[in-house]
């Protein structure tokens, strides 16, 4: 959950005292959600350059002030360059309306209006004042979540929508991405959230708000964001991370968008087999919506260039 080693964990421990987990009868250490954001956030922070020496006796608004950091214009020169292409810092006084367990703070200049039980109570506050954003924890996400959230609240679809979940099917996933929802695999932290944010006030960004919900069971995918030679120029990019991941995203996307329109050509050409690659082309355009999402988050993470799609 706090995706780092667990001897590395350990030796923190040891070492640093980051934490005091309690024990079972077993000897099985038991952390808590803040304990797990405390040291997920620690790990971010020592990739950043930070020494966990100096981290250890932060508590988490300490270690939430020192990551607001690498945000704003006092940030050390050495992360110049990251800085440059990273999402603008949320200036304006923002209205986040949350729904279910979450976060009470998501950063300066934000507005928590909530937490609330359910989308339906969420609707009526809206209607009340004007919001820039929703935020929701889904533990669950399953077949017709989308539907049932815009039968509860249609009022909400027109906000720029994230979802905190813990479980969900791909075709799910896929089907919230398609319908313009960002998705937050939990637990994340407040730096995570307020990326988010950040992204939604950027102006090089383009978010449009999600279209009303259609009587019709199967929407078309998204147009393409990116062009290949966009995709290509990316993929040639030098990065930080190891696994070369911004680069297999670009290569991924590639090889979907050639499979999309591989399906069209066939359902054009085959009558016998329409259905069959009418339905591969709608799942392939899906499964690249959702990389499209996937590769303006990597390129946020690295400061790289990407257009706006």
């Amino acid at each position: 959950m706090a995706r780092m080693p667990v001897a590395t964990l350990r030796v923190w421990e040891r070492r640093y005292r980051v934490s005091a987990p309690e024990l079972t009868a077993s000897g099985q250490r038991l952390y808590s959600a803040a304990d797990v954001r405390r040291l997920a956030l620690m790990r971010q922070l020592t990739e950043l350059g930070h020494a966990i020496g100096a981290l250890a006796a932060l508590d988490l608004a300490q270690l939430q002030a020192v990551a607001a950091t690498h945000f704003s214009a006092g940030a050390d020169t050495a992360d110049a360059e990251h800085r440059q292409t990273a999402p603008a810092r949320v200036d304006r006084h923002w209205r986040v309306v949350v729904v279910g367990t979450m976060l009470q703070q998501l950063g300066t200049g934000v507005q928590v209006v909530g937490p609330f039980d359910t989308l339906a109570q969420a609707a009526i506050a809206i209607e009340r004042a004007p919001a820039n954003a929703l935020l929701v924890h889904a533990p669950t996400v399953h077949p017709g979540w989308l539907a049932d959230f815009d039968a509860a609240a249609p009022g909400l679809h027109a906000l720029p929508t994230a979802v905190l979940y813990g479980f969900a099917a791909d075709t799910v996933c896929a089907e919230l991405a398609a319908a313009g929802v960002a998705l937050l695999r939990e637990p994340q932290n407040d730096t995570v959230l307020g990326q988010w944010l950040r992204s939604l006030a950027n102006p090089t960004t383009t978010h449009a708000q999600r279209p009303a919900p259609s009587p019709s069971a199967a929407a078309p995918p998204p147009a393409r964001r990116w062009d290949d030679t966009t995709l290509l120029d990316f993929a040639a990019m030098p990065t930080r991370i190891a696994c070369e991941c911004p680069r297999h995203v670009a290569e991924l996307l590639l090889q979907l968008t050639r499979f999309e329109a591989y399906c069209a050509e066939c359902r054009n050409r085959n009558a016998a087999d329409a259905d069959l690659h009418a339905y591969l082309a709608q799942v392939a355009g899906m499964a690249r919506a959702q990389f499209e999402t996937a590769l303006e988050r990597v390129a946020a993470s690295e400061g790289l260039p990407l257009p706006p799609g």
